[in-house]
């Protein structure tokens, strides 16, 4: 299996010419409206980001985006990405009226988890709670702008609550109870939220764990709260379970108060809003500092997230999605929009391998399961568990096996075609939560190499940028946007002159916006392997790699569970060191030392050798399950870490506190 241009030259998976995709009849849209003859994707995507006002106004007609005025511009094209233009001036809409537009007897959410027995919710039933909820909210006093939150698991009732706020046109923002008081303290003092949704409890890896008290230390430090609903979650719990929190009231008793004096419910009103009115308020990592609190818009994210839906996952309503995720990572956010096309979504709450390894894949055949979604590492960890689906399992309905968070291995490809399923799309995306969405990523039009990410996704001017700022094709390059995209974030909260936004995104290279990935574009097709991220880059003795490519290499090794790789500044330049988490029953030793240099050596060369391969008991991980190399190296190099609370593990840091091995 050769490289080539950076890439590999596995087949793994063809789009078969027959079938008509959602991708193809928009393809034939942008033909017959704008007199076009584009063939293929890759023309259809020259196109999308060459006349990209022209294709985001035919993506808004053609998604049958719900709105009550209609736009007079699609985009100032005089503007760059930098100066953050106005999409779509002149209309109005409302998120959850696009997603609520359905309201029929369909099966919009299934819902389980541990201990809890499979349950669905209708278009029409949905339609009915956020209805009671929006009214609650209304006559609690939420208005137009103001900040509604949760500190809330993976519950239908995460998504009422945030469909009922938007109704309004208020703000809605989420963690996961997996945060810790200080992590979520960090990021909601900022945005002074008014209402909380919260729960009594979580059940994970088979062990219940109460979230009152954590939640009281929440409201205590979040003055503007003036109600907090908590949701009897994982027991029956009454008013004198919760009457130490402040301004608190169970969820049916804050569902009664919308009502009217006559005991009727009011109709749900859906508030105009402009395109760029503000929706979501997301957060960074925090592993750097305070976590900076990105806004995004209505418009813009419901139009991203249907394109992605839509044209890159070929939804229909007939379709499902199962992604693995939690309220406090933007793929919550991304699976709730499937409701905009009609089709199901699945909300699984707690561990994916509890009460059994295979839960996910049982979910998948019993629900008739077409899209699943998870971490690059779940994929991993049911690879070492021996969890053979193809054998065990039907997953006749299964179309696309999406992975994103991290970089996902090549040996990942393998074991997904060669046991999982051979006819899918292997769907590896790469975005985040700056732009709620994605770069590139899953494509029914194009074929999927092995290690590759398909390809760039349409109206996305993506490309790899040399240090000096120009396109390089197949070799490592800066991740970047040269064009204006409708799901920029509008603007950073308590960011008033712009400052932070602009330093985050454009302080290295002039009017374009910069990602901090470093990646390959692959010449011969199109496709992009992720090399992690651009602060996380090594420059031994001069040339630049990303970690991602040591990762890539070592996770092929049997003895080592995981990895992370830092670079160490020296008096004379840098030099790379390798931890290794070695596998439970395996033994860290000079010959899997060698072994692992010979690896290196012979898939990547000698200069991404690293200098010092030590053994370390665990790795860092962020909440949303990115590796934290960052924090790693400050450590090493002598600096505080202020900011462990961002963490999943932060006591795994304490082991790399004055290491004798890397003193210089």
């Amino acid at each position: 299996m050769s490289q080539q241009n950076g890439g590999y030259s596995k087949l793994m998976w063809s789009p078969n010419p027959d079938v008509v995709t959602n991708m193809d009849q928009f393809r034939h849209a942008a033909n017959e409206k704008f007199h076009l003859q584009l063939s293929n994707y890759q023309e259809l995507y020259e196109w999308s980001v060459t006349e990209y006002a022209d294709f985001w106004g035919l993506f808004y007609h053609f998604s049958d985006i719900v709105h009550s005025q209609p736009y007079t511009q699609v985009v100032d094209k005089s503007k760059r990405v930098d100066e953050i233009p106005e999409w779509f001036h002149g209309t109005r809409l409302n998120f959850a009226e696009n997603l609520l537009k359905y309201r029929d007897d369909k099966v919009a959410i299934y819902f389980t988890g541990e201990g809890r027995e499979l349950t669905q919710m209708t278009y029409q039933e949905l339609y009915h709670q956020v209805r009671q909820y929006a009214a609650a909210l209304r006559k609690s006093g939420v208005q137009n702008g103001d900040r509604v939150v949760g500190y809330i698991p993976n519950c239908p009732q995460a998504i009422i609550a945030m469909l009922a706020t938007a109704s309004i046109g208020a703000i809605w923002s989420s963690t996961a109870p997996d945060f810790g008081t200080s992590g979520v303290l960090d990021r909601f003092k900022q945005i002074s939220p008014k209402i909380i949704f919260s729960v009594d409890g979580v059940t994970y890896n088979a062990k219940q764990h109460t979230n009152l008290d954590k939640l009281k230390t929440v409201v205590n430090g979040l003055a503007t709260l003036e109600k907090v609903i908590v949701i009897p979650y994982i027991n029956e719990i009454d008013g004198a379970t919760t009457k130490s929190i402040r301004n608190c009231i169970l969820l049916d008793d804050f569902l009664k108060t919308g009502l009217d004096d006559d005991d009727t419910l009011p109709e749900l009103v859906f508030e105009q809003v402009p395109f760029n009115h503000p929706l979501f308020i997301m957060y960074s990592s925090g592993t750097t500092g305070i976590p900076k609190c990105m806004v995004h818009s209505v418009g813009g994210t419901l139009i991203q997230l249907l394109k992605e839906h839509i044209l890159h996952g070929d939804m229909r309503r007939d379709d499902v999605m199962l992604f693995y995720t939690t309220t406090g990572w933007m793929m919550w956010n991304w699976l709730v929009a499937v409701l905009g096309t009609g089709a199901g979504i699945v909300l699984y709450d707690g561990s994916p391998f509890v009460p059994r390894k295979t839960i996910l894949w049982d979910l998948i055949d019993e629900i008739g399961v077409s899209f699943l979604g998870a971490g690059a590492k779940w994929y991993l960890v049911s690879e070492d568990n021996d969890i053979y689906p193809m054998k065990s399992h039907k997953l006749e309905k299964l179309r696309f096996i999406a992975s994103t968070g991290s970089k996902l291995m090549p040996r990942s490809y393998e074991y997904i075609y060669n046991h999982v399923k051979k006819d899918v799309i292997l769907a590896s995306i790469t975005g985040g939560t700056d732009i709620i969405s994605c770069f590139a990523g899953h494509n029914p039009s194009v074929p999927v190499h092995l290690g590759e990410i398909q390809a760039r996704n349409l109206g996305m001017a993506v490309e790899s940028y040399s240090e000096v700022g120009k396109p390089v094709f197949g070799q490592n390059g800066e991740l970047v946007c040269v064009k204006p995209f409708p799901c920029q974030p509008i603007y950073f909260w308590n960011d008033e002159d712009g400052s932070k936004y602009q330093k985050a995104y454009f302080s290295h290279f002039e009017g374009v916006w910069h990602h901090g990935d470093y990646c390959t574009i692959i010449p011969s097709t199109g496709g992009i392997i992720m090399h992690g991220r651009s602060d996380a880059t090594l420059n031994p003795n001069g040339v630049r790699f990303g970690s991602a490519e040591i990762y890539r290499v070592v996770s092929k090794i049997p003895e080592v569970a995981d990895s992370l790789c830092i670079g160490q500044p020296i008096p004379d330049g840098e030099r790379v060191i390798l931890f290794l988490k070695i596998r439970e029953g395996e033994r860290f030793t000079g010959e899997l030392i060698k072994a692992v240099k010979g690896k290196i050596r012979s898939e990547l060369s000698a200069r991404h050798l690293p200098a010092i391969i030590l053994q370390t008991p665990d790795i860092p991980y962020t909440l949303s399950g990115k590796k934290v190399e960052v924090a790693v190296k400050k450590i090493i190099c002598g600096e505080e870490v202020s900011y462990r609370n961002a963490l999943q593990n932060p006591t795994s840091l304490d082991f790399y506190q004055n290491l004798p091995e890397l003193s210089v």
